[in-house]
């Protein structure tokens, strides 16, 4: 199993990566990230994107689904933003939170692959 460092790496051989991060959804802090840079503060949006998180799951309690969310996935102009909460023992409480180009990016294949990198990732 990849740690956190490999699966970052991986993440960001993604067609059309910008920048990802492991984030703590209680805190709001990324664990680890790659890519981002001046144009694209992943500590800020890791930290605005946990509160996203933390809105859909109170929505999901308020309305009563006993479900678990798959993926977050948010469109802009020019950008993809994914969320993917890890679903291992060793991950509760963690997502995966990946920006892509969107004219770069092949959303299904960025959605599988993003996928593979969360169930094999050990933290």
């Amino acid at each position: 199993m990849p740690d956190m460092d490999v699966a970052l790496k991986d993440a960001m051989q993604i067609d059309g990566a910008i920048g990802v991060a492991l984030v703590d959804r209680s805190s709001g802090m990324a664990l680890g990230i790659a890519g981002g840079g001046r144009e694209f503060d992943l500590q800020v949006a890791s930290a605005a994107n946990t509160e996203v998180v933390r809105a859909k799951l109170r929505t999901m309690e308020m309305l009563s689904l006993h479900e678990k969310i798959e993926d977050i996935l948010i469109t802009l102009d020019t950008q993809y933003h994914l969320i993917r909460p890890l679903t291992g023992r060793s991950g509760q409480g963690l997502f995966l939170y990946l920006a892509l180009n969107k004219d770069r990016a092949n959303l299904a294949l960025a959605r599988h692959q993003l996928k593979r990198i969360e169930g094999g990732l050990d933290v």
